[in-house]
């Protein structure tokens, strides 16, 4: 049982614990009670910005770094927002998310909306930032981030959709260094959507008895038993193409190793994967940070050195 308005999977975070009451609802809305999902946001991010700097033979910018970082996390914040004002009816009827601040009515619609607002134009001072192609670069991921939480109303596979959304900034941090797109960039987030679709169908798991209940279609539900193979798939493909982007823009012996170890990684994930047990789901999930943060520690010493 968990504390009225905490989510199921959020418990023991310093939202709960610290933060003053009347914020709490809308740090939940902006996921700051479960910021794995920011974290999973930037990884394609600061890849790209890894890229960038073994192209280029020169450490990437520690200014372009943290500010991926933060728009990262203000910009997932704004996308959750959007997504549980859309899905408002939907999450009062999954056990998981009906604790969320909308369906709990902790906050009304207007409120939520006002913050979705507030958080995306800290998204766009982050944005402004940088060079006019990145800006752009940036504005056209808009689409793909409101198009989102419809997908799983249409199609079994919502995982691409959430692909092609969390893995925009592989086409960010290359141009914010170059002023251009080049092919290394494409290919990166390309292996960038194979990897969120595995580690999302992961995570949606959790979810597949609610979701098949109220009609909510995803790649759990798609994949099933087959999900140990699929999984296999998706990652082989995203450490392939990963490694393609990176051998493209010049990396040699330590981005390798890397890239080695990230596969790893993503391997014991399939080896150990129960689909019938939520918490080991959601423990396989949230371990991708640590696999994006090995790639990205690869990428920076490839430049550095």
């Amino acid at each position: 049982m968990t504390e009225t308005g905490r989510v199921a999977d959020a418990t023991g975070n310093w939202v709960d614990g610290l933060a003053p009451a009347w914020t709490r609802p809308y740090l939940r809305l902006a996921r700051l009670d479960r910021p794995i999902g920011s974290w999973l946001l930037l990884m394609p991010c600061w890849w790209s910005v890894g890229l960038a700097g073994m192209r280029s033979g020169q450490f990437p910018s520690l200014w372009h770094i943290v500010l991926f970082f933060v728009g990262a996390f203000a910009m997932r914040g704004a996308g959750c927002t959007w997504n549980d004002l859309v899905d408002r009816d939907l999450d009062g009827l999954v056990e998981r998310t009906r604790s969320r601040p909308i369906p709990a009515k902790q906050v009304t619609v207007a409120q939520a909306t006002v913050f979705m607002l507030t958080q995306a134009l800290v998204g766009l001072l982050v944005l402004v930032q940088f060079n006019r192609f990145t800006v752009l670069c940036g504005i056209a991921s808009l689409l793909v981030v409101v198009i989102y939480p419809f997908m799983k109303r249409i199609t079994y596979w919502p995982q691409i959709f959430l692909g092609l959304a969390f893995s925009w900034g592989a086409l960010m941090g290359w141009p914010a260094a170059f002023g251009r797109l080049d092919a290394p960039a494409f290919v990166l987030y390309a292996g960038s959507i194979c990897w969120v679709i595995a580690y999302d169908t992961i995570y949606a798991h959790q979810d597949r008895e609610d979701d098949l209940l109220i009609g909510i279609k995803s790649t759990a539900l798609l994949f099933r038993e087959r999900t140990r193979p699929m999984l296999a798939i998706f990652y082989a493909a995203a450490v392939l193409l990963i490694g393609a982007a990176g051998l493209m823009a010049g990396g040699q012996l330590i981005f390798v190793l890397g890239l080695i170890a990230f596969a790893a990684h993503l391997g014991w994930q399939v080896m150990r994967l129960d689909i019938d047990d939520p918490a080991h789901c959601l423990m396989l999930f949230k371990s991708n940070r640590d696999a994006g943060l090995i790639l990205f520690a690869a990428m920076l010493l490839e430049a550095a050195f």
